[in-house]
């Protein structure tokens, strides 16, 4: 078929308030559902896991009150269906606050150019933990089709800003040349993950590990830089991929998995390392091969081996993750 003759369909907008007639009982229970946080988790790029609606800080109630699954930080989400207002400015801060949250989400109709410019000047001067994000939520169709949703990204943490004011000894203090390499390490590998593959990772640090979401708090996959060996116990740089828990029964959950081990190393070409000290409440298990991050050249080789056995975790260790 020629493209003359090629018939496309037209993108026609729908208005929210024919889909959503309130806020709070259509627009809030529609947004909290699984499928539709992992619609506005795939815009934020992290993974959503639902905690409750309506969470009650003092005398107000935030919309919906979510975990990173990446880092098991909390997210609030506060949502309207009109333009933006101060109201729920004032609101979103407050819920932040009272929650101790990481991450706020806000989600309107429009925004206005100074709820816009509010939420960039917090992300320029708050720390660098902490994330606000603006989104736009839209309604399309193309003919007679269900409408679908769409969300668009007005206000982001700028991480690369960020780091130039740490550089120059600003919010954060004094960084260390080591630490302004691993910041650079993770930003491109985080390049290279959105590049080449359909990893999500947390934003760049200045840390030797990555977080990346395995779909559930209390369990987290990481890239890790070390200059510890632990094999030959000196130091004698290595890289890693792990899966780490952290909950209340890590311990049980460990014992559940480990009783697995021998399915779990089938599908994985590296010895799978058990790590269970006593003394500790977590435990992990990982992948390591002996390698050295500041060696520039070996970046690409170090992303390519990374990024495959992150996907070996995901894929292999995902569905049981999940399961207990």
């Amino acid at each position: 078929m020629s493209n003359q003759n090629l018939t496309l369909g037209s993108l026609e907008p729908v208005p929210l308030e024919s889909i959503w007639p309130h806020e709070a009982s259509n627009f809030t229970p529609w947004l909290a559902q699984p499928e539709n946080l992992r619609i506005l988790g795939d815009t934020l790029g992290m993974d959503l896991e639902p905690e409750d609606e309506e969470v009650a800080v003092g005398p107000f109630s935030a919309d919906i009150v979510c975990k990173n699954t990446a880092d098991g930080t909390w997210v609030v989400i506060e949502n309207q269906i009109k333009k933006t207002d101060h109201t729920h400015l004032g609101q979103i801060l407050t819920y932040a606050a009272g929650l101790g949250a990481k991450t706020m989400v806000w989600v309107a109709a429009k925004f206005t150019e100074e709820h816009r410019a509010t939420l960039d000047w917090l992300n320029e001067n708050t720390v660098e933990s902490i994330s606000f994000f603006g989104l736009e939520i839209q309604l399309w169709k193309i003919g007679n089709s269900p409408a679908a949703p769409k969300f668009n990204v007005v206000s982001k943490p700028n991480d690369w800003s960020r780091a130039v004011k740490v550089q120059a000894g600003g919010v954060e203090g004094h960084v260390s040349d080591h630490k302004k390499l691993q910041f650079e390490f993770w930003t491109a590998f985080k390049a290279y993950l959105e590049e080449s593959t359909k990893l999500k990772a947390q934003k760049p640090n200045y840390q030797h590990w990555m977080n990346h979401s395995i779909g559930r708090s209390g369990f987290g996959l990481a890239s890790i830089t070390s200059a510890w060996n632990s094999v030959t116990e000196d130091w004698n740089p290595e890289v890693r991929v792990e899966l780490a828990l952290n909950s209340p029964e890590a311990k049980q959950q460990f014992a559940t998995l480990q009783a697995m081990q021998e399915k779990f190393q089938g599908a994985i070409d590296l010895p799978l390392t058990w790590h269970n000290p006593d003394q500790q409440k977590s435990c992990k298990v990982y992948v390591r091969r002996d390698a050295d991050f500041t060696d520039r050249t070996k970046w690409n080789e170090l992303f390519a081996w990374l990024a495959k056995y992150l996907n070996r975790f995901t894929e292999v260790f995902g569905p049981f993750v999940k399961s207990l």
